[in-house]
């Protein structure tokens, strides 16, 4: 077998191979073996039928097309390894001459890694937030805990923004009752904003007993998209009441005796998370630095790959979730354009990111041990809410243990790069990341979709520590809402 490469643009090639068709013999005897063992020929047991009435039968056409097919994967193999290619997706594969007794001939077009220089990664400056907490940040967490301990007092007035009312909602469409949006004793905090738009407008203003109508578009259920008349009718008011800020409110809404205590454990937890973030941001910012500085070429049969399996993903969840892409596309402000062109940009910045990393991977000589791959996969699956035996079974059995091992090693990669940038905070203070090191806080990258060259680095560890969960609650206390309801 022979073959030869021309590149067709920096990420695809046609490869064009012949192979003389003696070397085609094992597939040709495989194709009768597997003909015979289908068909039945009287005065021939099943499985030993002669090449000769086989190829009376059914023509010789029959088997080399069999044999081809066969040998095709083997051979196209080959010339990957002879013409030393790294290949990425699909192959599209011409047969365009075949000879019986002669020979075989066949083209392949397919992508591959492209080929860059790979930048100076060695001191990238990188500058995070202050991660310093003033006494402001600290009021704030102390007005939530107020709030989780507040109370709620029935008043005789019309509603203002923030106060809780009881509201029964009905809703026609073209004059139609709509059922879904139907609903009696319904609480609802003014200003919240969270149920249909225009509500907020509408009972602000409105005593016990009062209703009015307002126009509202509907984002969700049959009548999605739609314009609905909806009445809304106030049955009562309630204003929360915060409890005062001393000892016996901290001693309420945490373990400590004091308001002192308690502002300066808030202010340790707020310190501590704003640090995770300046961890995470300079990990994210130091990738973003890194790929500044260089210009990978992507090969666009991959992208396209890889932006239909965010899709496919997308659609899946939404369908699980009971909703349309258009529905979804609704509530998120964004037309499908907008939501294409997202998907595009996120799918090369992270393939671009894979290429990058890979590179240096292969320059540092970076591997995973088991233990690094346990740990991934025990992280990994409490994400999916799997036991990790059950993960790494999945894993196993779909062949995806090479992607895991890929996510492992891009994230050392980054580590690496990471642990040589020099990280300020916007006062010009270096940031310590070693002292993130903190293994029992959960990072929370983002999803891979398993599709293009690799998946979506997980860029697991920052300095060996972990991303804060989103929106956590950095109060101590007794973490549940003790609101209650003291009106008569």
């Amino acid at each position: 077998m022979k073959s030869d490469l021309e590149t067709l643009n920096p990420t695809r090639v046609k490869l064009t191979v012949e192979v003389p068709f003696d070397e085609l013999k094992p597939s040709l005897d495989a194709a009768y073996k597997k003909i015979a063992g289908q068909v039945n020929i009287p005065g021939f047991r099943r499985g030993k039928v002669p090449p000769r009435v086989i190829d009376q039968r059914f023509g010789r056409s029959v088997v080399l097309e069999e044999a081809v097919n066969d040998a095709l994967p083997r051979f196209y193999g080959q010339a990957v390894e002879e013409n030393s290619l790294q290949v990425l997706g699909q192959p599209e594969v011409e047969v365009t001459e075949l000879e019986d007794g002669q020979h075989l001939r066949f083209t392949v077009e397919v992508d591959k890694r492209p080929e860059f220089d790979l930048p100076d990664y060695d001191g990238l400056e990188v500058t995070v937030d202050n991660a310093d907490v003033d006494d402001a940040a600290v009021d704030e967490q102390v007005d939530g805990l107020r709030e989780r301990f507040s109370t709620l007092k029935g008043v005789d007035r019309p509603v203002t923004d923030g106060d809780f009312a009881s509201i029964d909602l009905s809703a026609t469409v073209d004059g139609e009752a709509i059922e879904d949006l139907t609903a009696k004793g319904l609480s609802y905090q003014a200003g919240q904003g969270s149920l249909l738009d225009g509500l907020d407008e509408a009972i602000v203003g409105l005593a016990a007993g009062e209703s009015k109508e307002f126009p509202t578009s509907l984002v969700g259920g049959d009548h999605a998209g739609k314009e609905a008349v909806v009445t809304v009718t106030v049955n009562s008011v309630k204003e929360r009441e915060l409890p005062d800020v001393d000892d016996d409110f901290a001693q309420t809404a945490s373990e400590f005796d004091t308001i002192e205590e308690l502002r300066d454990d808030l202010r340790t937890r707020l310190e501590r998370m704003r640090q995770m973030e300046q961890g995470v941001q300079a990990r994210d910012r130091t990738l973003e630095a890194l790929l500044a500085k260089v210009d990978v070429p992507l090969p666009e049969g991959v992208v396209k790959a890889e932006v239909d399996g965010r899709n496919h993903t997308l659609e899946h969840q939404l369908e699980a979730a009971g909703m349309s892409r258009e529905e979804f596309l609704a509530a998120e402000g964004q037309s499908g354009e907008e939501w294409d062109a997202d998907i595009d940009k996120r799918a090369r910045e992270a393939m671009t990111a894979q290429f990058v990393l890979d590179k240096i991977v292969d320059k540092e000589q970076l591997s995973v041990n088991e233990a690094e791959l346990t740990e991934h996969i025990v992280r990994t699956a409490s994400r999916y809410g799997m036991g990790p035996d059950q993960f790494a079974q999945e894993v196993v059995q779909s062949g995806q243990v090479p992607m895991l091992v890929s996510e492992v090693v891009r994230g050392k990669a980054l580590a690496l790069v990471l642990e040589r940038a020099k990280v300020v905070d916007e006062s010009g203070r270096p940031v310590d990341l070693d002292a993130l090191r903190e293994p029992e806080e959960a990072i929370a990258p983002e999803e891979p979709t398993g599709t293009g060259p690799g998946a979506v680095p997980d860029l697991v560890d920052v300095a060996g520590g972990n991303r804060p969960d989103e929106g956590a609650e950095p109060a101590s206390g007794a973490g549940t809402d003790a609101t209650e309801d003291t009106s008569a």
